[in-house]
């Protein structure tokens, strides 16, 4: 099987439109050292007024956040920008799959723009197109092709997307997840597998640990060896087929640390994201979605205590918020998501300035094939029934 390895392209230059990456910045960043960035973005939102539309992600920083119009996941951002046809603009300070979703989701006269098209996100690095490609014919010289149904996580590239609208897909979230892989058993009868992009731990979690799947029923394909590193006779016994990708971040968190923890703080509650590795989420109290995350946290009794294993922008925040509770990270060292937090003030200034001054920066743009591909997967993920479409 022949890969495509991504193009190494010097940070602030150059961009590579058939992946995750993009690192072109033209024009001059404000420093981060001026001190009049927060009146300059202030100055240049009140200029905008209502043809801007502002978007947080969970994961930004807090100097970014504090601008926002609406904060949330990244499905939930892009119904948000999708309400709000009156905004020319649409600001997302998230990362570049985000800012696909919602430019697919708005109108055509709607304009999206990423404040840094270096804010890409390495698990959706981690499954592009021309590799799913092969996996999928892959198994058809298996003999299998027949019997599965590519289910993608949101947090993957628009032509992804798109792949499983062509091929009799869907998109899931982490919260109806289970309710996506449901719908695709069902679609093939009783042999029926699945293609799980691109997050194995995501894919693993539900299929075990909430629909009774054992893990000899997983198998994960690695796209740089042949036939994915696995035997015809495996993915005939498979019921899950997982993507090898994970998230930087979520990867991080190890059951040691939740062992350490409940050593010294008895009284601890484990919170983690089902994008955790199989062995931590095991040893969790509790695991759910990044809105699942803040709800509990919301809801806890004063004096509790949490080790929550997700991004720590977002744990920082719920610390911040909820003095009255004893919230940890849950790792001993500090983990931010890396390509999130490239969207700073600096950028948003310069994206905001930009705007004012009559110039569309870093729009993105999905091409008219795989948005209407894609939308047909995101279609099918709106017309699934029961749990909620987040993150």
């Amino acid at each position: 099987m022949t890969t495509v390895d991504l193009p190494l392209l010097p940070l602030g230059r150059g961009t590579d439109r058939g992946s995750e990456r993009g690192v072109e910045c033209p024009g001059d960043l404000p420093a981060a050292s001026d001190p009049d960035l927060v009146a300059r973005a202030r100055a240049a939102k009140e200029a905008l007024g209502e043809r801007v539309f502002v978007l947080g992600h969970h994961y930004q920083r807090d100097e970014v956040i504090q601008f926002a119009d609406v904060t949330g996941d990244s499905f939930k951002l892009a119904r948000d920008a999708a309400g709000r046809p009156d905004a020319e603009f649409i600001v997302f300070c998230g990362v570049h799959f985000m800012a696909e979703s919602a430019d697919i989701l708005t109108a055509p006269h709607q304009q999206v723009v990423l404040p840094d098209l270096a804010a890409g996100c390495s698990m959706a690095d981690m499954a592009r197109l021309p590799q799913v490609e092969a996996a999928w014919r892959a198994l058809a010289d298996a003999g299998v092709q027949d019997d599965v149904v590519p289910v993608t996580y949101m947090n993957s590239s628009a032509d992804i997307k798109a792949f499983c609208g062509r091929n009799g897909g869907v998109v899931c979230t982490s919260s109806n997840a289970e309710v996506a892989l449901e719908w695709a058993f069902e679609q093939k009868g009783a042999g029926s597998k699945v293609l799980f992009l691109p997050d194995q731990h995501l894919g693993r979690n539900t299929a075990v640990l909430q629909m009774g799947l054992s893990l000899d029923d997983c198998v994960v394909w690695n796209p740089l060896l042949p036939g994915g590193g696995l035997t015809e006779q495996q993915l005939r016994d498979a019921r899950m087929i997982l993507w090898k990708g994970h998230c930087s971040v979520h990867g991080r968190f190890s059951p040691d640390v939740v062992h350490e923890l409940r050593a010294t703080i008895p009284d601890v509650q484990i919170l983690v994201h089902p994008e955790c590795r199989h062995e931590v989420v095991l040893e969790a109290d509790l695991v759910g979605s990044t809105e699942f995350i803040i709800k509990t946290v919301e809801a806890a009794p004063p004096g509790s205590t949490w080790a929550i294993g997700t991004e720590l922008n977002l744990v920082q925040r719920l610390a911040k918020a909820h003095p009255e509770q004893r919230i940890l990270f849950l790792d001993k060292d500090v983990c931010y998501c890396s390509t999130m937090n490239r969207i700073d003030l600096p950028h948003f200034v310069w994206a905001m300035e930009s705007l004012v001054a009559g110039t569309v920066p870093n729009r993105i743009e999905v091409d008219p094939d795989t948005e209407r591909d894609a939308l047909v997967a995101l279609q099918r993920m709106l017309d699934l029934p029961g749990k909620s479409h987040k993150d």
